[in-house]
């Protein structure tokens, strides 16, 4: 059986992080367990932890991560770790080839990376790719050889997943932007619709996604939503280590930093 492992890391610690693990069953992926927060996935696995009330944001304990991956998953193994995280073998200063790759060629479909700097994610990002190195996880920027942690960004994976012309307005910080003259309950239906239709398409990759990602009531608190969306991002992350397995997705960077992106499901037109 094979495991793997995504991660939705914040850029900060004071902001949580979404984590999925996902195993290969005789029938197939199935999702086992997704969560808000780093300390929420691993009082998942550990009885002994207190689930805490609202997800906080920490920095990612990478053993810890991996050990409470294997114990949801039977004792086996996490084979790939996917994280949408800047991510480099070199103090990461500024923007890298593999951020001007994806943006080449997303860039146009709303798809444009972020500018990582020297400050932001700075630590955080060194200290979790030093965590996982450490764990038997190396950084891989050319290929599926070994255990190892690649880097993802869901915003173009979606995109060959739906076969969408453009990024999916699916971000709810964002529900404004998209929907400027809606009023805020439809910005919120119009927003679950979206994640609805996100979550069909996983549920045809990977089975148990629907059963496992509960989207909130209507009049939920907005912080319950971003929890589950980013509960949402971390299946996505998973969803692409599983075609980076399975050689269903391309590495765009270089020797120290790469990018995977699913191969398109269906050519853009």
């Amino acid at each position: 059986m094979r495991v793997v492992l995504g991660i939705d890391a914040a850029w900060s610690s004071t902001q949580p992080s979404g984590v999925a693990v996902v195993a290969e069953e005789s029938s197939g992926w199935r999702l086992i367990a997704a969560e808000s927060s780093y300390q929420r996935f691993q009082a998942k696995a550990d009885t002994n932890l207190l689930r805490e009330q609202r997800p906080s944001g920490s920095l990612a304990d990478a053993r810890a991560l991996i050990a409470a991956a294997s114990i949801l998953c039977k004792g086996w193994p996490v084979d790939l770790v996917s994280i949408d995280m800047p991510l480099a073998r070199e103090a990461i200063t500024g923007r890298r080839f593999c951020d001007n790759e994806v943006s080449r060629m997303y860039g146009g479909r709303k798809c444009g990376t972020h500018s990582p700097t020297r400050a932001r994610p700075g630590r955080v990002s060194d200290e979790l790719r030093e965590g996982f190195d450490l764990s038997g996880y190396p950084l891989l920027t050319r290929s599926i050889s070994s255990r190892g942690v690649i880097e993802v960004y869901p915003h173009p994976a979606l995109i060959e997943l739906a076969g969408a012309l453009e990024r999916l307005p699916y971000k709810t910080p964002k529900t404004r932007t998209y929907w400027p003259s809606a009023t805020p309950t439809e910005r919120r239906e119009r927003l679950y619709q979206q994640w609805k239709e996100i979550i069909s398409l996983l549920e045809g990759q990977i089975t148990n996604v629907s059963a496992v990602l509960i989207i909130p009531d209507m009049n939920a608190p907005k912080a319950e939503a971003k929890a589950c969306e980013d509960a949402l991002d971390a299946v996505v992350c998973a969803w692409v280590a599983i075609c980076a397995l399975e050689g269903r997705a391309r590495p765009l960077g270089d020797d120290n930093s790469a990018i995977w992106i699913p191969y398109p499901r269906v050519a853009p037109p």
